[in-house]
C-alpha cells in the first residue's frame, strides 16, 4: 500500500527549515529545480531514533488521512500509558486489542511482524549504518508488510539518507512527468525517462524528491484559469 509521500512530511511533522543548504549548488544546475529551491526554500532531513516504531507508524498510516492517522497513532500509544512501547510489548499485545484502536487484521499482523523482527534481528541505526541503501531495502523487505516504498521512506525520513529516489512513488512520478513535460503511453519507457532525469541529481536525490513532492502539491496555476478551492 502506498500514498502520496507529502503525507510523510505532515504525519511526522518534519522540520522544513535549515540554514544548511549544501545540496542547493548541485541541484541548482537543473534550472527547474533551481526555481523550486528558490520558491520553497531549504528542506531538512532528520533521523528518527526509534526505527521500529517509525515502521509501525508508517504501516498504521497507510491509506489514511493525516488526521485519522494521528488519531490511530495516539490510540496506539494510549494502550501503553501514552509511552512508546517496546517491541516485546507490541508482540505481547493481544490481537483484538490492537484491532480495537482501528487497525485492520493485516496491519495488526504487519506491525507485530516488525516488532518481532526488531527483537530477533534488530534494526538499530548502528546496524543499518553498515548497509548501503539497497542492502537496507533487501534487509527490511523480508518483513511481511514492509515493501520497497516503505523502506525507501525510512531511508529518507528516518535514516536521513541523502541519495534515495523512490521511483515507485506515484506522486513523484507525476511530479517529474508534469514538471519536465514527459509523455509516453508505455510506463516502462516513462519510468526510464524519469530515472535518467533523476541521475543528474545524485548524490542529493532525496532533497530533489522533497522538492518534487512540494511541486506536486503546489503546482503553478495556469494563466487564465481560476484556482480551485480546496
Amino acid at each position: 500500500m502506498k500514498q502520496n509521500s507529502i503525507f510523510i512530511f505532515q504525519l511526522f511533522e518534519l522540520d522544513k527549515t535549515s540554514v544548511d543548504m549544501h545540496y542547493a549548488r548541485h541541484l541548482s544546475k537543473d534550472e527547474k529545480l533551481k526555481k523550486l529551491i528558490k520558491q520553497h526554500g531549504p528542506v531538512k532531513l532528520e533521523k528518527k531514533k526509534n526505527l521500529c516504531l517509525y515502521l509501525c507508524y508508517s504501516i498504521m498510516s497507510q491509506q489514511l488521512s493525516v488526521k485519522v492517522a494521528r488519531v490511530i497513532r495516539q490510540r496506539f500509544l494510549d494502550l501503553y500509558g501514552s509511552n512508546e512501547p517496546t517491541p516485546q510489548q507490541i508482540v505481547d499485545t493481544p490481537f483484538e486489542k490492537l484491532r480495537g484502536i482501528g487497525l485492520s487484521n493485516a496491519k495488526v499482523n504487519y506491525i507485530q511482524n516488525v516488532a518481532r523482527f526488531e527483537i530477533e534481528k534488530g534494526m538499530s541505526h548502528q546496524k543499518l549504518s553498515k548497509l548501503n541503501n539497497e542492502e537496507v531495502i533487501e534487509y527490511l523487505t523480508v518483513i511481511k508488510g514492509v515493501g520497497r516504498w516503505t523502506t525507501e521512506m525510512l531511508l529518507m525520513f528516518a535514516l536521513g539518507r541523502e541519495d534515495v529516489f523512490a521511483i515507485d512513488d506515484l506522486g513523484l512520478q507525476q511530479a517529474v512527468a508534469g514538471l519536465y513535460d514527459l509523455k509516453h503511453r508505455k510506463k516502462k519507457i516513462m519510468l526510464s525517462k524519469i530515472l535518467k532525469i533523476a541521475e543528474q541529481w545524485s548524490p542529493y536525490r532525496t532533497y530533489a524528491c522533497m522538492y518534487m513532492w512540494r511541486w506536486k502539491d503546489n503546482p503553478p496555476i495556469t494563466s487564465g484559469k481560476k484556482e480551485k478551492k480546496k
